[in-house]
């Protein structure tokens, strides 16, 4: 409920005193796993210094190549991603429109007006495996390394 209050012209004028608000993270993290459930994106790419980065944690970041401008009423979007090979992309990405809309506007109340996504390649499902398996034995090379 807004309260009101009397300006310097004597007119009463609304004041509102509650604001929900959210950190681009988080909605950044909800476009995210809303990606990664989409059927043919094999990850979310986010450049050389996110995958220096991941290389240093223990768990890949769900934010990766994902960035957000967040409104107070709107967010846009734009993804970077890895194709499976052989997939309709055009269908992979309405897909993922629609999820992200979905999860954000119930989660949030926010209304996605933009999703742009980029895709930085595509590879076979037994391409992306064995390159994953290569970076997690990089990762435990790199660990012990520092330790």
């Amino acid at each position: 409920m807004a309260n009101e209050s009397l300006n310097t012209t004597g007119q009463t004028e609304e004041v509102r005193s509650n604001k929900l608000t959210f950190e681009d993270q988080v909605i950044k993290k909800i476009a995210g796993i809303a990606s990664n459930e989409v059927q043919g994106i094999l990850s979310m790419s986010g450049g050389f210094m996110s995958g220096l980065t991941d290389r240093l944690r223990s768990t890949e970041d769900i934010t990766k190549g994902v960035g957000a401008e967040v409104g107070e009423r709107q967010v846009a979007l734009d993804l970077r991603v890895i194709v499976e090979y052989g997939k309709n992309i055009p269908t992979i990405f309405q897909e993922t429109v629609a999820k992200i809309k979905k999860a954000i506007g119930d989660m949030t109340g926010l209304e996605v007006v933009e999703v742009n996504m980029h895709v930085e390649d595509v590879m076979t499902r037994a391409e992306f495996e064995a390159k994953s398996k290569n970076n997690e034995a990089a990762e435990e090379k790199t660990s012990r390394e520092l330790k």
